[in-house]
């Protein structure tokens, strides 16, 4: 379970598609000072994907993804030198300062339109048909593992605004027109509209 309120990012270091057992790809991240603590076997959120920590050395960590995560997600785009969003699992008793997020992304979406502005920078995105129903306006999402605020949305394009901060420490200060991203819509509005 994680919240949504990224710690920091991280570099991809390594990606390998051969692997000793049968995870589709494995991937090498350096987590600085992020992984203090961590543990083999522990969760960690890149890009808001819940992945497994299977080897850790100092500030390195490899993570195995199988092909449904590099399906469903962006992280089989990644390549070495890529910036991800980095958040460890939500301890029992720490502040809920989000909202409730899994790490299960449920789709990707494309960048349509970024506005700079002063105090905050706008961002348009397309979300897939499939997950149109579960975006609502002022309704929570994450975003790469960020968890914002659906501003506006209209059929397929929705938007959010980002302040300063959350730019200066996620990868979104990376992020242009066509990039994608990966999106998990609420888990609250999903339940509810199952029960409907």
């Amino acid at each position: 379970m994680f919240t949504g309120i990224v710690e920091g990012v991280g570099t991809v270091n390594k990606i390998s598609k051969i692997t000793k057992n049968r995870s589709a790809i494995e991937m090498t991240i350096d987590l600085g000072k992020q992984v203090k603590g961590l543990k083999i076997g522990q969760s960690v959120a890149l890009n808001g994907v819940c992945l497994t920590a299977t080897k850790i050395s100092k500030s390195k960590c490899i993570f195995e993804m199988i092909e449904e995560t590099t399906k469903k997600t962006d992280l089989g785009n990644l390549k070495v030198g890529g910036v991800v969003n980095i958040e460890r699992s939500l301890k029992a008793g720490d502040r809920l300062e989000g909202h409730f997020v899994l790490g299960h992304v449920d789709g990707v979406g494309i960048i349509k339109k970024i506005i700079k502005k002063s105090k905050e920078v706008q961002v348009y995105f397309e979300v897939p048909k499939s997950l149109a129903k579960y975006v609502v306006k002022k309704g929570s999402i994450a975003i790469d593992g960020i968890s914002l605020t659906v501003v506006d949305v209209k059929k397929t394009l929705a938007s959010v605004s980002l302040i300063p901060h959350t730019i200066e420490i996620t990868n979104f200060h990376t992020k242009k027109v066509g990039d994608k991203v990966n999106i998990e819509t609420d888990i609250l509005g999903k339940y509810i509209l199952k029960q409907g």
